[in-house]
């Protein structure tokens, strides 16, 4: 294989899946495509299934699990008569296509000269499928159809015509019909530039090279990454995380992992996970094994992401826990599971191979949604706030502040446009101070804001790590935790589930308030550099408690300016300080 060749057809495939997620980030009505770039882009090996390239602009929970959805598409495609030129195909079955009811996949196939090449699919989060709940996080649902509708496998589109009646089905029932028109008329349109830019490369190097680059950017995944997995020591790595509660039942649920290296191989072994959960905090199988997958990425992260990369991994996952959900367990609670994932995988890989292994990340999208109905025009709006939060300390660096969650990369919605679409005031979005997991290097500090709202209005919050923080490895401390707070009435109040509420009434003038965590410190905080500490002191990051009870220093504040502080950490004193501590720990062992 001509390397040259070899590398122009990869990065081209993936400029494709990047172009098409641009063209529908573009043009989308929604915010939740349109500013946090919810949805995502591929193309995928007719036969079996498997990725052949993505873009880079999508939610990487997607990536994988598009593969899975595709595989599990092919037969019901093929029971229906086989896909044909011009068929878009939809589904937003949870338990095939793997996330909650409003992640919407789109599959279109592709033909050159009367024989299918390739198959293209997307994935688009739309506003509102209907449920008890506008945007369709439902805390307390105890069944799918409390959360919304349900889309079969279905030929949306034939021979390049719209099945018309199959579209008004879904706009009758939910809240926004023209905005998912609008969503829906962006997605499918959005396969034409795919089209063309796959004929384009056919055009250019023919069918027969392409199959030859498509094989050799698989079978090169596949090494790269069982490389990788060979250089970690043989054995089972075990963890468990739990969380909160599932907005029904106030008890804790357990995620369980044993990951076992047997040479370039991978197991993931989920026995010991609890559930059914009675409410939302379920997912399919296929999306726990694409969280697997999320994971290995940001450990591995120069592995290109095709379906050979996918290859040596196996996977255990129980019947009926809260990771193999199943007809009819509700599923809103997906952006929150899909984060715990992420967090097992990567305290397993800290046993593993603590150099390359962070810890936890802050681990709760927490969704917040308002909605109501417009007092000028009596449709109905929903805004949905999924909020950012701290990364983990790692071997080589502090962690990431402010950061969207490692599943989604969902960004938060503007303030400016926010305000501009919604009646909401936003009176703060700051940094929180002292968020992060202490340690030899800092967990990255989660965020906080607070909403005013301006009209009479609804409110739902999902969302966890209240109870369970996110964990610090070698020695690092865990993030704060969560923080819900409601001003409704003249009250200040905290909801029973701590970080999950549905549907709670707000009118002008009430408010709520939310902090994201921080992600885990990693290492011992005694061994922080003094300058870092300084400068966290300085830019807001810890405080100066913080920086002497967690971390020995000792602090002084020098001078203010613009009445805020300015701090100085002695570095003579600070050495004594931690040398007496490390002798006390020693001392009573």
């Amino acid at each position: 294989m001509d390397p040259v060749t070899l590398a122009v057809v990869r990065g081209a495939l993936e400029q494709i899946g990047d172009e098409m997620d641009q063209h529908l980030i573009r043009a989308a009505l929604s915010p939740i495509i349109s500013e946090t770039n919810d949805c995502a882009h591929g193309i995928y090996d007719p036969l079996t299934g498997e990725t052949i390239a993505q873009g880079g602009l999508g939610l990487p929970m997607f990536l994988a699990n598009m593969q899975f959805t595709v595989q599990r598409m092919i037969p019901f495609v093929e029971k229906a008569g086989g896909f044909r030129p011009g068929d878009v195909w939809i589904t937003n079955d949870p338990y095939l296509s793997g996330t909650h009811l409003n992640d919407v996949i789109l599959i279109s196939p592709h033909f050159v000269d009367g024989e299918l090449f390739a198959l293209f699919a997307n994935t688009g989060h739309w506003m509102d499928m209907g449920g008890g709940t506008p945007g369709g996080w439902v805390p307390t649902a105890q069944e799918i159809h409390q959360e919304g509708i349900i889309i079969p496998p279905l030929k949306l589109v034939e021979g390049g015509k719209r099945n018309e009646g199959i579209i008004g089905m879904i706009t009758a029932n939910v809240r926004l019909p023209q905005q998912l028109l609008g969503d829906l008329s962006a997605m499918i349109n959005v396969f034409a530039i795919g089209q063309r830019g796959l004929d384009d490369l056919i055009g250019r190097y023919g069918v027969p090279v392409l199959k030859d680059c498509i094989a050799e950017m698989m079978s090169r995944s596949e090494t790269q990454m069982r490389s990788y997995i060979s250089d970690m020591p043989d054995g089972t790595y075990r963890v468990e995380d739990f969380f909160d509660n599932d907005g029904v039942v106030d008890a804790p649920l357990k995620v369980r992992l044993a990951l076992t290296v047997t040479g370039s191989d991978l197991s993931f072994d989920f026995a010991g996970t609890d559930g059914p959960a009675v409410g939302p905090m379920n997912i399919s199988d296929a999306t726990t094994r694409s969280m697997c997958f999320v994971a290995l990425k940001h450990i591995f992260p120069d592995v290109p992401v095709n379906g050979g990369a996918f290859r040596p991994t196996r996977f255990a996952i129980p019947e009926g826990c809260i990771l193999s959900a199943s007809y009819p367990s509700a599923v809103g609670g997906t952006t929150e599971i899909t984060q715990r994932i992420v967090d097992v995988v990567f305290g397993a890989f800290a046993q593993a191979m603590p150099a390359l292994a962070p810890a936890a990340p802050f681990g709760t999208t927490g969704v917040a949604t308002v909605s109501g109905r417009r007092p000028d025009e009596g449709g109905y709006f929903v805004a949905v706030y999924p909020y950012p939060g701290g990364y983990g300390g790692s071997a080589e660096s502090d962690g990431l502040i402010n950061g969207t969650p490692p599943s989604s990369m969902a960004k938060f919605m503007s303030v400016e446009m926010s305000e501009h679409r919604y009646p909401v005031r936003f009176d703060h979005y700051a940094i929180r101070e002292g968020s992060g997991g202490a340690g030899l290097h800092r967990g990255g500090c989660g965020s906080a804001y607070g909403i005013e709202t301006l009209s009479d209005v609804l409110v739902s919050i999902l969302g966890d790590r209240v109870d369970h923080q996110p964990f610090g490895v070698g020695g690092g401390r865990p993030a704060a935790g969560n923080s819900v707070t409601l001003h409704t009435g003249g009250k200040t109040w905290t909801p029973p589930f701590r970080s999950k509420a549905e549907r709670v009434r707000f009118a002008a003038g009430d408010r709520f308030d939310l902090g994201s965590p921080g992600g885990g410190g990693y290492g011992d905080p005694l061994e922080r550099d003094p300058g870092a500490i300084e400068d966290d002191l300085n830019d807001g990051l810890v405080g100066a408690e913080a920086a002497r009870d967690l971390y020995g220093a000792v602090v002084t504040e020098d001078r203010r300016i613009f009445d805020r502080p300015v701090y100085s950490v002695d570095r003579q004193k600070t050495q004594a300080e931690r040398d007496r501590r490390k002798s006390d720990l020693r001392r009573t062992g």
